[in-house]
């Protein structure tokens, strides 16, 4: 154990990088996203309508990336860190909540690079015991190298 009360083999993991995983934006891939969460912008849907905004081509909804063409990045983040916290002895896993920060609109052609990284490991007594409260990142770079978009994904383990 550290001193902060986290096994050495989970507090280990803090700045751990996950492998890139690639993504494509297609037009058709946006548009099905569009209809499965029921949302008829335009935007998202018309390449005409689209062509003829700020924006020139269609654009993905927030929180849609693509489809990975190389690897799957939940996976690659949760395996990670998985086998350090079974290790461990942290059993029970908790999706705590995304917040994601979007930086430029991801449009349809784009390939998208993302990169995880275990950004924060904090150990909090609850009322069922302790706890650990794992931040994971991703970074979205488009194929110019432009920020895209950051999200922070909290994971509660005990």
């Amino acid at each position: 154990m550290t001193e902060s009360g986290l096994p050495d083999e989970v507090k280990a993991m803090i700045g751990t990088m996950t492998e890139p995983i690639i993504m494509e934006v297609e037009r058709g891939a946006i548009r099905r996203y569009a209809d499965a969460v029921d949302d008829q912008n335009p935007l998202f849907r018309d390449a005409g309508y689209a062509k003829n905004t700020k924006y020139g081509e269609v654009i993905c909804p927030p929180g849609f990336f693509g489809w990975p063409i190389k690897g799957n990045p939940l996976e690659s983040m949760m395996g990670t860190i998985m086998p350090a916290m079974i290790k461990a002895g942290l059993f029970r896993i908790l999706d705590g909540g995304v917040d994601q920060e979007f930086y430029l609109p991801i449009r349809a052609g784009d390939v998208l690079t993302s990169y995880g990284r275990v950004a924060d490991i904090r150990q909090r007594e609850g009322k069922s015991g302790k706890m650990l409260l794992v931040t994971l990142e991703m970074t979205y770079l488009n194929q110019d190298g432009d920020l895209m978009s950051k999200a922070r994904a909290t994971i509660i383990s005990r």
